[in-house]
């Protein structure tokens, strides 16, 4: 029955890709491992790649470029942050573009941030996605679909 399938919403797609930027430096791959698995239709991929799929069906290729404001976004100048080089552990070894994971003061909520710069007593962080602002090449191939099972459905994700 898969073999007959189209990519759709609410379908459990299995998809091999490689990820590239404008230069043609290779930053993902799922080629050499498993293909990534996820639900059509419900955003847990960038937009701009799962409108794309649509009719895709088990085998098929396909080359999509995704612009910035569809993939991760243009860099926003205000997610930006300086703190004080204090609130880092004294033996944390910062470099620039290093990721980093900080607990949010008012929420409680883990955030990932990247160190854009190092100076003399401050760190300039940066809370922008590592690829925002970039054109994105993907080459997929769609390697399978299948339908959902409810509690995928219910639970959002691929179990």
């Amino acid at each position: 029955m898969s073999q007959h399938l189209k990519v759709a919403d609410n379908l459990v797609v299995s998809m091999h890709y490689t990820l590239t930027l404008e230069d043609g430096q290779v930053v993902d791959s799922s080629v050499e491992g498993d293909p990534l698995q996820f639900l059509q239709g419900f955003g847990q991929i960038i937009p701009g790649l799962e409108k794309e799929l649509y009719g895709m069906a088990i085998g098929d290729n396909k080359k999509v470029t995704v612009a910035a404001v569809d993939g991760y976004g243009d860099i926003d100048p205000d997610a930006y942050q300086v703190v004080s080089r204090a609130m880092f552990p004294d033996d944390l070894n910062l470099e620039e573009g290093m990721g980093l994971r900080m607990r949010d003061q008012g929420t409680g909520q883990l955030i990932e941030t990247y160190v854009a710069e190092i100076r003399a007593d401050e760190v300039l962080l940066d809370f922008n996605h590592p690829l925002a602002g970039e054109i994105l090449t993907f080459d997929i191939e769609i390697s399978g679909l299948r339908q959902a099972t409810d509690e995928e459905l219910a639970h959002g994700h691929v179990h």
